[in-house]
């Protein structure tokens, strides 16, 4: 799967040099993050216009279209994770009033799609972390703070700063024991 700063996203086999898919064209706001859920049946792209879109792989057309797009965040969407079996995504990024990590049920119209939104990370949050072992998510900030969210409590449980600018890398370890941040400096 490729994301482009035109907006393009575009889906390659292995053994094939063109494209199976073309999932969005060019000429929409630059892809943030995109990726397959844990089934591999459905893929996801975040945008710097906030929004998510999400579209079965399996496509038989040439230009599908996403079965979900919702605006998440008001400025960007940074980053996104799947969680459970890909009904439920958090997604990081910027809000005018900084509800900056949120919760969404993929499963109800999106106009109540939102099941939690959590207010951190002044200026936003850049990255995001899902912890299934532990139910938690990691995000980091673009001021270098990283928030810890246990997701059964809808509750931040953790605030601290790991770096002195921006937060653009979260690594989990298989056994969830560590994790690792990387940052723009």
């Amino acid at each position: 799967l490729t994301g482009a700063q035109d907006g393009s996203v575009r889906m390659f086999e292995w053994t094939r040099p063109q494209q199976l898919v073309c999932f969005q064209q060019a000429g929409n706001a630059r892809v943030t993050r995109m990726y397959f859920n844990a089934q591999g049946n459905k893929c996801g792209v975040a945008d710097g216009e906030g929004f998510l879109s999400i579209w079965q792989v399996n496509q038989t057309t040439s230009n599908p279209k996403p079965y979900l797009s919702w605006q998440c965040h008001s400025k960007t969407t940074s980053d996104f994770a799947f969680i459970t079996s890909s009904s439920l995504v958090a997604t990081s990024g910027q809000s005018n009033d900084n509800r900056n990590v949120c919760l969404w049920d993929t499963l109800v119209s999106s106009g109540n799609s939102l099941i939690h939104a959590f207010t951190c990370h002044d200026h936003g949050a850049t990255v995001l972390q899902y912890a299934p072992k532990h139910q938690l998510l990691i995000s980091g900030g673009r001021k270098g703070y990283i928030c810890i969210f246990d997701i059964r409590q809808r509750q931040i449980l953790f605030t601290f700063q790991a770096h002195e600018s921006a937060v653009k890398a979260l690594a989990l370890d298989p056994s969830e024991d560590y994790f690792v941040t990387g940052s723009a400096e």
